[in-house]
C-alpha cells in the first residue's frame, strides 16, 4: 500500500515552472538605473539618423519600447512575423500599438525562401539537425531582418549578458560588421530582476506567455516553458546543445 502511494505521488509530480521574478521596491538605485537607460537611448539617438529596433514583444523588448516612448527616441520599431509565432505574440503587437499609440511594422519572410526550406527539409525539419535549424531561422528571421535593416545606420536589441553563455561578453555598443552598421544593447548589463522591476514600476504591458513559464519567447514550435532551475533561454531550441541557443540574427 505504501509503495503504491509513493508511485502515485511520483507519477503526479510536476516540476515547478519558471515564474516572473519579484520586482525590487522603488529606490534611488532603481531610479538611477532607469534614468541610465533613458540616457543610453538619448545618446544613441543623437549619434544616428536611422535607428531600427526588432522587437519580439518579450520582457526586455517591452522595457525598451516603454523607454523609447518616454524619451521620444526616433527609433523605428518592427517585429519579425515569421509565420510560426504564437498567437499571443501577434496579439501582443496589437496590445503595444494600442497602449503606446504607435505603429509596429510587421516584417515577413519571402514566401519563396520559406518554400525552399520546406521543400528541402519539410515544414518542421528544423528538429532534425543543426543545419536545418539554421536554414529555417535564415529563411524566416535572418533574411527578413537583413531586409528590414537595409538603409539603417544603427539597430537596437534587447540582449543581456545574463541570458545565456553565448552572450556573456556583450557590451552596450558594438559594430555589426556583417551588415555594416552600429548595434546597441541598452540592457546588456541588466539582470532578470532589473527587467521585471522596470516593468512593474512603469506599468508596462507583459506578454501573456511570461505568466505560463516562458522567460524567452520565439517561434511557437521552437519555444517551450522551462523549469525554475533552468537557464533563461533553455526553452529555445531545447533539443540542441546550450552553445546553439542563437538563431543567427546576432552575427559575430
Amino acid at each position: 500500500m505504501v509503495n503504491r502511494v509513493k508511485k502515485s505521488a511520483m507519477s503526479s509530480y510536476r516540476p515547478a515552472l519558471w515564474q516572473i521574478p519579484l520586482p525590487r521596491p522603488l529606490s534611488e538605485q532603481v531610479e538611477r538605473q532607469h534614468q541610465g537607460l533613458f540616457d543610453r537611448l538619448s545618446l544613441l539617438s543623437g549619434q544616428h539618423q536611422t535607428i531600427r529596433f526588432a522587437s519580439s514583444m518579450a520582457a526586455e523588448d517591452m522595457v525598451l519600447i516603454d523607454a523609447m516612448v518616454k524619451v521620444s527616441a526616433p527609433v523605428e520599431i518592427f517585429t519579425l512575423d515569421t509565420g510560426r509565432l504564437h498567437q499571443e505574440t501577434l496579439d501582443m503587437v496589437k496590445t503595444a500599438e494600442r497602449y503606446y499609440e504607435l505603429s509596429i511594422r510587421r516584417v515577413q519572410p519571402d514566401p519563396s525562401d520559406v518554400e525552399a526550406f520546406i521543400h528541402q527539409h519539410s515544414l518542421n525539419g528544423f528538429y532534425d539537425s543543426e543545419d536545418a535549424k539554421i536554414a529555417c531561422c535564415r529563411a524566416r528571421k535572418v533574411l527578413p531582418l537583413d531586409k528590414a535593416l537595409n538603409g539603417a545606420d544603427a539597430w537596437v536589441t534587447g540582449q543581456r549578458q545574463e541570458q545565456s553563455v553565448t552572450r556573456i561578453a556583450l557590451q552596450f555598443a558594438e559594430q555589426d560588421h556583417a551588415r555594416g552598421i552600429a548595434k546597441y544593447n541598452p540592457l546588456f548589463d541588466w539582470s532578470d530582476a532589473d527587467v521585471w522591476t522596470y516593468l512593474d514600476q512603469h506599468g508596462v504591458p507583459i506578454h501573456p506567455l511570461h505568466r505560463q513559464g516562458y522567460p524567452s519567447i520565439g517561434c511557437e514550435p521552437c519555444t517551450r516553458a522551462i523549469r525554475a532551475d533552468e537557464e533563461t533561454r533553455a526553452g529555445r531550441w531545447w533539443w540542441l546543445q546550450q552553445a546553439n541557443k542563437e538563431c543567427g540574427l546576432h552575427v559575430k
